[in-house]
């Protein structure tokens, strides 16, 4: 039997959490709801939270996906204290700092020295203790030339470098990400990923909202799906990710051949790539030696071939490769990649590189199927590019047989496997 945790061991519990907005037709409605009588309402109720409750242990990341509207921001901001719930109770142990609304804690009048000071202060750090920080966040946000312009000036994406640089540096005991980090440039994405990884190998508890699937899998403990203002599931990333993944098809599986068909091309190549990305410059996919987007293979019996040439910048490491088959309908078959498969991908001294994939027989069976490669970073927790959907081919099987694939078997024990093309 599971020990109930103590207080040192839980960073966040949440009990029964609501969060209830009124909603009047006119102004005036507001107001007489301020006098009005026990019972009498001028307006509607809007639950943007109803009954969450969930428990996050100390050190662990929590990951939250949702449609637009779902109240995973909501949630966000009552779990920072900036948003009073309804009912409920909740239980915060640890100093928190958070990004969640672009340019939230931030004066646009203020420089962007004096706003460092500002947002680090609040998150709880004496001047003393931003002085020997200061270097290191200005470094980190990339903003030295602009440090002493007023943030007003900012684009989106720089405010969010700075915010998020002072937010994790400051030791949080909490870290809450909000979707303002998906504002921030390719090359920055990339290195903010890189510190929420080492916030968590530090003990820092994380709450994080994203709607990349993988994202999800990649860095969270567990995961809540809220959808309406309700916690639909609550779970390991893995069942999270492919439950959500699964009703976002059923939304769209009908909306119409055109997007099911759509092939996207890749980029196309150049001499420079900027510093912190990388790009796909060729995507050749061959069947039984044919290449071309529109393919037809045989069952169990055609030879599948993916050619992927990338251009990097010279100051990263070695990328990942990653392949994904899925059907029409979106639903993925499967996916392998360099770095799972301990495959070291090489780049020659202009910065290009290459890798070869190869199935000698495809166990599909019949249907239709669409080809993604994805250009990621060597711990392939960010993507640099992508071809999605570059490739359709289409399975032609004279057999009988339903799914997706098939499997090699024995009947009673007879010691002989059965593979599509009969036994072996």
């Amino acid at each position: 039997m599971d020990l109930p945790m103590s207080s040192d061991q839980i960073a966040v519990r949440a009990d029964r959490l609501c969060k209830t907005y009124g909603i009047y037709d006119r102004p005036l409605d507001r107001l007489f709801q301020l006098f009005a009588s026990k019972g009498q309402t001028y307006g509607r109720k809007f639950e943007a939270l109803a009954d969450i409750s969930f428990t996050v242990p100390t050190g662990k990341v929590l990951g939250l996906v949702g449609r637009n509207g779902a109240g995973k921001s909501t949630l966000l901001q009552v779990l920072c204290k900036t948003l009073q719930p309804t009912s409920g109770a909740l239980e915060v142990n640890g100093r928190i700092a958070a990004l969640l609304e672009l340019g939230s804690g931030f004066n646009p009048e203020f420089t962007g020295r004096e706003n460092v000071y500002l947002n680090a202060s609040v998150l709880g750090l004496k001047k003393e203790e931003i002085d020997q920080r200061f270097d290191e966040i200005v470094e980190f946000s990339g903003l030295k030339d602009f440090i002493d312009q007023p943030v007003k000036t900012y684009s989106s994406g720089m405010y969010v470098r700075l915010a998020f640089s002072i937010a994790t540096s400051v030791e949080p005991d909490i870290v809450v990400i909000g979707e303002a980090l998906s504002v921030g440039d390719v090359a920055f994405a990339r290195k903010s990923f890189d510190r929420i990884m080492d916030v968590k190998s530090a003990g820092a508890t994380i709450l994080f909202c994203s709607h990349s699937m993988y994202h999800l899998e990649a860095i969270c403990d567990q995961a809540i799906w809220l959808e309406r203002g309700r916690m639909v599931m609550l779970d390991s990333p893995e069942k999270v990710a492919r439950a959500y993944s699964e009703s976002l098809l059923g939304n769209t599986r009908d909306t119409g051949a055109e997007d099911d068909k759509a092939l996207l091309s890749v980029h196309a190549p150049e001499n420079i790539v900027p510093s912190g990305e990388a790009r796909l410059t060729r995507v050749s996919v061959s069947v039984d030696g044919v290449t071309g987007k529109f393919l037809k293979a045989r069952a169990a019996q055609s030879e599948l071939k993916v050619y992927v040439e990338f251009k990097i910048a010279a100051d990263l490491p070695p990328p990942t490769i990653v392949f994904a088959l899925e059907t029409l309908g979106g639903q993925l078959v499967t996916s392998t990649s360099t770095f799972f498969d301990g495959v070291e991908v090489g780049v020659d001294a202009n910065s290009c590189g290459s890798a070869r994939l190869c199935y000698p027989s495809l166990s599909l069976m019949r249907g239709s199927y669409r080809v993604s490669v994805f250009l990621a970073c060597e711990k392939v927790i960010h993507v640099y590019d992508h071809a999605a959907y570059c490739v359709e081919i289409e399975v032609e099987d004279t057999g009988l047989e339903q799914g997706l694939v098939f499997l090699p078997h024995v009947w009673n024990d007879s010691g002989h496997v059965i593979t599509r093309g009969g036994r072996r």
